[in-house]
């Protein structure tokens, strides 16, 4: 049912705009971190945490964001996770060191964490079952126009101005972004009110996260399997705590009895983490590899979310009509295949072979994540939206965190913490193919989760 003070379309028009902020500055980043390697010599393990701390913090913060937006309000931590996250980026353009940036990027993604968790959640409580999927498919479509022109702004701005200007040009976006959020959604939702926040569980929580980060980067030393171990440990007192607290940070419940919302959501996992790393290793393939200028790559790599932007609503649509796992299943095979042949790539690779590929993984995804977000938002009662959005884009930060992670795992083996140049090409390769193998492994496996989550349609008609 629609709110009495806030229409639809001004949820929806709030949603797309602040959606799109963070998967543009994500996919910018991954053209200007050639440029800011050289700026401050860093190799390329260092470079992949300046992804890497956006992704962890974001991760780290998002059930906690959940939970504490449904005691404070939805709508309030909405706009101060846009002010957050555009004031880190602004001051990001005036970093003078690698290490100043990577700690902005953990700020930015605080904030990102606090939009994430609540926007699709204000979504969902707007919008009736019979549209929910339309109005998501918008909302990714949002995401995936960042992403799409993400790459090409920031090679246009790293060419003419330094990277630096892709981060000064965001901060306008973000000022109209909290106008929007500020003027346009006038309702609040606290389905948690005068609860408190489960601090053990949160801190378990975002402990164990850090130590699984630190574990896989560090493989295979013993540094890392020590994390590894305690990462495991963190995770078993943490479900534990959630157990026995009353007011808990995660309601395990719905992933034991509802078995519709646990393999969806184990679904987004694999997902994520089978494909989010794609367009950094294409990014240094084709300026490294092919010697493309940040601009030229920015343009091949813009191929897969334009797709992704024009089929998710469509992809959400087709979702209200029929079941969403059967869809979303369709689209983690496409997934597969995608990777499978990047895991063939070799110097002498055609633009037309990775284009080609491009469109078939953005098809891919497209039909898998606009039609999974639904069957989510839909397996779970109206109390639970926040919980559910903030779970969903847990798995989808955790999933991006272990792409990253085993990139940069198969960099430490195959080249080490220096600086791609031609002499690590070939190792470069070798790194990238087994990754994308890797990649390819894990979505196989999640055509299983996503076939096998039973019928969400079932549970909403009745």
């Amino acid at each position: 049912m629609e709110s009495l003070r806030t229409s639809k379309r001004a949820v929806l028009i709030v949603a797309a705009v602040t959606t799109f902020m963070g998967p543009f500055m994500v996919s910018g980043v991954n053209i200007v971190l050639p440029a800011m390697g050289t700026d401050f010599a860093a190799g390329a393990v260092l470079l992949s945490w300046v992804a890497n701390a956006y992704l962890l913090s974001t991760a780290v913060m998002l059930v906690p964001a959940a939970k504490i937006a449904d005691m404070a309000g939805r709508r309030k931590i909405f706009i101060y996770g846009i002010g957050l996250f555009t004031a880190a980026t602004v001051l990001i353009a005036f970093a003078p060191t690698i290490w100043m940036v990577i700690g902005l990027r953990m700020l930015q993604g605080v904030g990102a964490a606090m939009v994430s968790t609540t926007g699709i959640a204000i979504v969902a409580a707007v919008f009736p079952v019979s549209e929910r999927g339309r109005a998501i498919g918008i909302t990714v479509a949002a995401v995936y126009i960042g992403l799409s022109t993400g790459p090409f702004a920031a090679g246009y701005l790293s060419a003419l101005w330094g990277w630096r200007s892709l981060f000064l040009v965001t901060f306008p976006m973000g000022l109209l972004s909290v106008y929007l959020a500020a003027t346009m959604i006038r309702d609040e939702w606290t389905p948690a009110a005068g609860q408190p926040l489960d601090i053990i569980g949160t801190l378990l929580y975002g402990l164990c996260l850090v130590l699984l980060m630190a574990g896989l980067s560090g493989m295979p030393g013993i540094k890392g399997t020590m994390a590894l171990v305690g990462a495991i440990v963190c995770f078993y007192l943490f479900i534990r705590q959630e157990l026995k607290t009353p007011y808990p940070v995660v309601e395990i419940a719905l992933f034991q009895k509802n078995r519709g919302f646990a393999f969806s959501s184990l679904a987004a996992l694999i997902n994520y983490a089978a494909t989010f790393a794609v367009a950094f290793y294409l990014s240094l393939y084709l300026q490294y590899i092919k010697a493309m200028t940040p601009q030229t790559a920015g343009l091949v790599l813009i191929t897969q979310p334009v797709v992704m932007a024009l089929f998710s609503p469509l992809a959400g649509r087709l979702s209200d009509r029929f079941e969403p796992g059967a869809i979303a299943s369709l689209g983690m095979s496409l997934c597969a295949t995608g990777l499978l042949l990047l895991a063939l790539l070799n110097g002498g690779s055609g633009i037309s072979y990775i284009v080609g590929t491009l469109l078939l993984l953005g098809l891919g995804f497209a039909l898998f994540s606009s039609p999974n977000m639904n069957a989510i938002m839909s397996s779970v009662a109206p109390a639970h939206y926040g919980l559910a959005s903030g779970t969903v884009a847990t798995m989808r930060l955790i999933g991006q965190m272990l792409s990253m992670a085993i990139a940069t795992l198969f960099f430490a083996l195959f080249i080490g913490d220096v600086q791609i140049t031609p002499e690590t090409h070939t190792a470069f390769l070798q790194a990238m193919r087994l990754g994308f193998a890797v990649c390819c492994g894990l979505c196989l496996i999640g055509i299983y989760f996503s076939w096998n989550r039973g019928s969400i349609r079932a549970n909403t008609d009745s």
